[in-house]
């Protein structure tokens, strides 16, 4: 049992079916195999998956093939273009599965605020707006995920780490970029470590926002970025105003109390390969 999961209660885990199968849950089916639990993978492609994850190759946007009975699912699917992609794919899984799983985990995004007006500080609390399709077709995944599987919601924001390069490309480019905007994010390593803390956390909430506990304007991202490679600082491309959000993560706190990379400056620094700063 890892530290992060020493004070609460816990469910065992029994089988656990990954739903998607990219790169979270890749790493969440490496570090579930390492504690020795058994992992399935439903994914379109027949590729060679690792030792101990047992692969099963079925596309979800049609009907699918009876599967085995699992005691925890993890569902970490992209939307599609229309809005309800998410529900048509989640029946599919509900109609092929023996029985509802007991603990089923559903990864959305932070985008579901897309388009809303800034606020103070948004908590799981906050009704999103639905101004965008995406926004739109996120919301009803989550409905869906809820409906068919009593889900518990993670809505990450801002998914960096090893592969995910996005900002360091920018940076080393001097791509212009709206410095005023603020930004969330979670480094990959703790949002896998916060999926794998849901699935056995006895007492789960229904909606988790999966971001670290340093929200920042996209300049000051970026300045500590550019400090660490020794590059100046990308130019600013002003937007339509400040934007963006800041998305409160005290509750994914009460499941996770310590985070690997508790903000940017500790994530990019191992990315880029320098010393973590002291804190």
């Amino acid at each position: 049992m890892t530290s992060a999961h020493a004070s609460a209660a816990f469910r065992p885990l029994g089988r656990t079916l990954l739903v998607g199968y990219g790169r979270l849950g890749a790493r969440l089916a490496d570090s579930l195999v390492a504690a020795g639990e058994q992992v399935c993978a439903l994914r379109r492609t027949e590729a060679e998956l690792p030792a101990g994850v047992v692969g099963i190759s079925a596309d979800v946007s049609s009907p699918l093939p009876e599967l085995p009975a699992v005691e925890s699912m993890v569902i970490t699917l992209p939307p599609g273009p229309g809005d309800h992609d998410y529900r048509t794919a989640l029946g599919h899984l509900a109609d092929a599965l023996p029985h509802r799983p007991e603990r089923t985990v559903f990864v959305s995004s932070t985008g579901v605020f897309e388009g809303a007006a800034p606020e103070p500080r948004l908590t799981e609390a906050d009704e999103p707006p639905l101004t965008t399709d995406r926004a739109r077709a996120l919301r009803d995944g989550e409905r869906a995920a809820q409906e068919l599987f009593s889900a518990v919601v993670v809505r990450p924001a801002g998914i960096y780490g090893e592969g995910r390069e996005f900002l360091l490309r920018r940076v080393r480019e001097q791509a212009p970029i709206d410095h005023e905007r603020w930004t969330n994010r979670i480094h990959e390593t703790d949002l896998v470590r916060a999926l794998e803390a849901l699935l056995r956390t006895a007492e789960a909430p229904a909606l988790v926002h999966a971001v670290d506990g340093t929200p920042a304007p996209l300049g000051d991202v970026v300045a500590e970025i550019a400090r660490m490679l020794a590059l100046p600082v990308p130019p600013h491309a002003p937007g339509d105003g400040p934007g963006g959000h800041v998305i409160d993560g005290a509750l994914l706190r009460t499941i996770l109390p310590r985070l690997e990379y508790p903000s940017y400056v500790e994530g990019y620094s191992a990315m880029i390969g320098v010393p973590r700063p002291a804190r």
